[in-house]
């Protein structure tokens, strides 16, 4: 790819999602838009990006942007989030709503390992929190991503990703050479295409939000703009977690650590009374 190439490329990715691509890994941007050159019945990549050039079709660019921005998943990635979720945040949420609806939303969730993981604990810890009512939301920028999500089909490599085995079995049967979801864990997530730069206001609010391994991947100032937004759509209460390597920093003051949780967040409410 030429020089010119990847920048219109940088740009198209960066303007619709945030996303900063290095410059230099040019062979990844190449082997990620090669399915959509195929799928889209171009010769080549230069042919692709000629198309980009020319016409500047919206769907086209779109589909540039979700090959490229991120996809990385799995069930229970990193398993202190959902420990912490199991033993801490939910049963201090399930106490202090006394059976108001407990608002959870998977951002960025790709192709739906993490809501899912998020529904398995709510099912297993159902009966400890009788009263409870937890509302599981689930967000991608990308479509394709979405259908497979809400479609709770897996490959056997899928489900191998950190699913334990009793898990596979309780929730899961095989279907030919995938695994489907049970319907019943399928119709606990909500799903709904969000892009985090857009305005996240008439989404409401949210007791915990899972936005994990995105931010890191924003420029400096998308980055401030998102958590800013994201904190605002907590309460008081509420949680954010980030990945298990990405911080606040001094990025903004929207945002407090907890102490002792890696990765885990509250809003702070000097912030709050500023704003």
């Amino acid at each position: 790819m030429n020089p010119d190439a990847v920048e219109l490329i940088r740009a198209v990715v960066h303007g619709r999602s945030g996303a900063v691509l290095d410059p230099a890994k040019t062979y990844l941007i190449e082997s990620r838009l090669a399915p959509v050159v195929r799928r889209e019945g171009f010769g080549s990549l230069d042919d692709l990006v000629a198309a980009m050039q020319a016409n500047r079709e919206e769907r086209l660019l779109w589909a540039v942007t979700e090959a490229l921005t991120s996809t990385e998943t799995g069930f229970f990635r990193d398993r202190a989030p959902f420990q912490q979720f199991r033993e801490e945040i939910l049963p201090q949420l399930a106490l202090a709503r006394e059976g108001q609806p407990i608002r959870v939303w998977s951002a960025a969730c790709s192709t739906g390992q993490e809501p899912y993981s998020l529904a398995m604990i709510v099912d297993d810890e159902r009966s400890k929190f009788p009263g409870a009512r937890v509302e599981l939301f689930g967000s991608d920028l990308s479509e394709r991503c979405l259908e497979k999500a809400q479609s709770g089909l897996y490959t056997q490599f899928e489900v191998q990703r950190g699913l334990p085995i009793r898990m596979l079995v309780r929730h899961f049967e095989k279907d030919g050479e995938m695994w489907l979801l049970s319907p019943r864990l399928r119709q606990m997530v909500r799903w709904r295409r969000i892009n985090l730069l857009a305005d996240l206001r008439p989404l409401g609010q949210f007791d915990v939000i899972f936005c994990r391994n995105v931010v890191g991947g924003f420029d400096a100032a998308t980055r401030v703009r998102v958590l800013e937004q994201l904190a605002r759509a907590l309460p008081p209460d509420g949680f954010l977690v980030l990945g298990q390597d990405e911080t606040v920093g001094e990025a903004t003051q929207a945002l407090q650590p907890i102490p002792g949780r890696r990765g885990l967040y509250g809003p702070n409410p000097e912030f709050r009374a500023a704003a």
